[in-house]
C-alpha cells in the first residue's frame, strides 16, 4: 500500500508540469517508464544484498559496491595451529594413500620425496657394421642402389640386364678385369642355378665377390706378436694420407700395453717430421727422427738400434711418399727396407701400402708398382667414406691378389678398422 500510495503522489507530482492536456496516451507511457524504472532500482538492491553476503563469507571484508565499503571491516580471528611432532601415518595413508611410503608407515617418520636426477638418454652404440654402412653409402647408391632399381625396372634376367650390369660395375670402378670376370661367373651361376630374379643375382654378386676377397694370399690378421721388435714399414704416394694412418695404427697396435716407436724416414716433405712427432706424442709412442734432408736409411739404422735396447715391441717406419712413375725414388725405398732386412733379419715383417680409395683406378696402377718394387704384404684403403669408388678394393685384390689389412671410414682415432671381408659385404649389399 505503500508503494501505491507514493506511485498516486508521483504520478500528481510528474502530472502537474504536463499541465492538464497530458491525459490519455501520455499518462500511461508516464506511469510505464515508472514501473520499468522501479523494478530495475529494487532488482539492483537485491543484488547488492547478495554480493555483499557473499564477499564476507569469503573474504570476511565488506563489499567495495555496498554502501559500507568505506568502513573497514573487523579483522577475522584465525587459530595459529602448533606444530605437530608426531603424525599418525596410518590415518595419513588412508587419506591419501599414494602420499606416505611405505617405509614412512614402518619408522613412523615423514621422508621428503627425493629430488628429481636429470639423467640424459643414453642412445645406443653404433656397431661396426653399423659404421660401416653409414660410411659406405656413395659406394652402395652406386653398387648396389642401381642394382635394386634395374630389379624395380626389369625384375627378371635377359640379354639387355647384362649390359647394364657391365655398366654399373664399371662405375663402381672395379676395373674391366674384374668387371668381366665377375660377369662370366654370374652367367655361370644363373646358368646352373636357373636364377630368373634380379634379387636373386645380386645375392649371387655378393658370393662372388666375397670370393674374390677370400682367395688373397695372406690372412687379413697383423700377428704382431710373432717378433720383436715387429718392424712395419709404410709406404704410398703423397696425400693418400700416410702419415696419419701411422698415428691411428700405432694407437691400434698400442693397446695400453705395447711399446710403440714411431720412425720419420720422410725426410723429405716440408713439416713430415713434426707432424709426426706430434702423432706420437698423442698416442703415447717413442719417436725417432733426424734433421730435415737427412739419409731415410740412415734414420731407419738408428731406429733399428734404439728399438732392441729399449725393448720396443713395435716399430713403424713412415717414407717418404713416391709417385710410383719415379724410378728413382723408389729406389730410395728399396734401400730403406735392406737397411732394415740388415740391421734385424727378417724384417721388416710388414709392408704395408697406403691407398686414397677415391683415385679410382688410379691406385690399381699404384698398388701394381709398389708390389713389384716392395712385395707389398698388405693394403690400407683409406678414405672410403668420401667416395663412390669403393668397388677398387674388390679390383686390386682380385688383380694383385694383395689382403687388404685396414680401412679408413673417418678422420677420428678408431675409424681405422680391420678389413672384415664379411662384414663390409653386408654393409655394403
Amino acid at each position: 500500500m505503500e508503494r501505491i500510495e507514493a506511485l498516486v503522489q508521483g504520478l500528481k507530482i510528474i502530472r502537474s508540469p504536463f499541465g492538464p492536456d497530458c491525459t490519455g496516451t501520455c499518462q500511461i507511457l508516464v506511469v510505464s517508464g515508472l514501473i520499468v524504472a522501479l523494478i530495475v532500482v529494487s532488482m539492483l538492491a537485491v543484488w547488492l544484498v547478495r554480493h555483499k553476503k557473499a564477499q564476507k563469507r569469503v573474504t570476511g571484508t565488506p563489499s567495495p559496491l555496498s554502501d559500507s565499503a568505506a568502513v573497514q571491516a573487523e579483522p577475522i580471528e584465525t587459530e595459529v595451529v602448533e606444530p605437530v611432532e608426531d603424525i599418525d601415518e596410518t590415518s595419513v595413508c588412508q587419506q591419501a594413500p599414494h602420499v606416505a611410503p611405505a617405509d614412512a608407515v614402518e619408522t613412523g617418520t615423514r621422508e621428503e620425496p627425493p629430488e628429481a636426477v636429470y639423467e640424459p638418454v643414453k642412445e645406443p652404440e653404433e656397431t661396426l657394421l653399423d659404421r660401416i654402412r653409414s660410411r659406405l653409402s656413395k659406394t652402395q647408391e652406386i653398387l648396389v642402389g642401381r642394382l635394386e632399381r634395374l630389379a624395380l625396372r626389369r625384375g627378371t634376367i635377359d640379354r639387355d640386364v647384362y649390359e647394364e650390369l657391365e655398366e654399373i660395375l664399371m662405375t663402381a670402378d672395379m676395373g674391366v678385369t674384374t668387371s668381366y670376370y665377375l660377369l662370366a661367373q654370374l652367367q655361370q651361376e644363373i646358368d646352373r642355378k636357373a636364377v630368373k630374379t634380379i634379387d636373386a643375382l645380386k645375392g649371387i654378386l655378393k658370393e662372388q665377390i666375397y670370393a674374390i676377397f677370400d682367395a688373397a694370399v695372406a690372412p687379413a690378421e697383423v700377428d704382431v706378436d710373432r717378433a720383436t721388435p715387429f718392424v712395419i714399414m709404410v709406404v704410398g704416394v703423397n696425400g693418400v694420407g700416410k702419415t696419419t694412418t701411422i698415428g691411428k695404427l700405432a694407437a691400434k697396435l698400442s693397446n695400453g700395453r705395447r711399446r710403440i716407436m714411431l720412425v720419420a724416414a720422410d725426410t723429405f716433405r716440408a713439416a713430415a717430421i713434426e707432424q709426426l712427432e706430434i702423432w706420437s706424442r698423442r698416442v703415447g709412442a717413442d719417436f725417432i727422427a733426424q734433421r730435415p734432408g737427412s739419409d731415410p736409411s740412415a734414420v731407419a739404422y738408428d731406429a733399428i738400434h734404439a728399438a732392441r735396447a729399449r725393448g720396443t715391441d713395435v716399430v713403424i717406419v713412415d717414407t717418404a711418399g713416391r709417385l710410383h712413375t719415379k724410378t728413382n725414388l723408389m729406389e730410395e725405398l728399396k734401400k730403406v727396407k735392406r737397411i732394415i732386412a740388415r740391421e734385424l733379419p727378417g724384417a721388416p715383417h710388414e709392408v704395408f701400402l697406403v691407398l686414397d680409395a677415391t683415385t679410382g683406378q688410379n691406385a690399381i696402377l699404384q698398388a701394381r708398382t709398389f708390389h713389384e718394387a716392395l712385395n707389398v704384404t698388405g693394403l690400407v684403403l683409406t678414405k672410403l667414406d668420401g667416395t663412390a669408388k669403393g668397388g677398387v678394393i674388390v679390383g686390386i685384390v682380385h688383380e694383385l691378389k694383395l689382403p687388404v689389412r685396414y680401412i679408413g671410414i673417418g678422420e677420428a682415432m678408431d675409424d681405422l678398422t680391420e678389413f672384415d671381408p664379411a662384414v663390409f659385404l653386408n654393409a655394403l649389399f
